[in-house]
């Protein structure tokens, strides 16, 4: 496929892993649009969201980590209903960062299995909260 998960503040628990993601999710989106196929840039869907999970090892030869749940659900969700070069988040995942973060106005997006919820596009850190660069626009 051409999904790829992360989980923050897994397992060794970290309180600020939804920073440490919203980082991350900006630097990746920064790279990727730097990136050319056939002379155009590549663009990327980020879907963002926190709460609890299930973890852990599978299988009897080979061994796979993985993560259950809602919040699994539901941060897929989030990139799939989100725009195309843009970082979608949940209303629970911006009450995390929204003092460290920019995001845009709220917005209701009917997300398959969850009907209508509150999301945001993730735009860039706050000024004075970090040393982290601005995604590209």
């Amino acid at each position: 496929g051409d999904a790829y998960m992360v989980a923050g503040g897994l397992p060794v628990p970290n309180s600020d892993h939804p920073a440490l993601v919203a980082r991350m999710a900006l630097e990746m989106q920064r790279i990727v649009a730097r990136q050319l196929y056939d002379g155009m840039p590549l663009q990327t869907r980020i879907g963002i969201h926190c709460g609890p999970v299930i973890a852990g090892v599978i299988g009897t030869r080979k061994f796979i980590y993985d993560l259950w749940g809602d919040t699994v659900n539901t941060a897929s969700r989030m990139e799939s209903s989100g725009r195309d070069g843009k970082i979608q988040v949940s209303e629970v995942f911006y009450q995390r960062i929204k003092n460290q973060f920019q995001c845009s106005e709220p917005r209701i997006v009917n997300v398959k299995g969850k009907g209508e919820m509150t999301c945001y596009e993730l735009m860039r850190e706050s000024s004075g909260s970090g040393a982290f660069r601005p995604a590209a626009p």
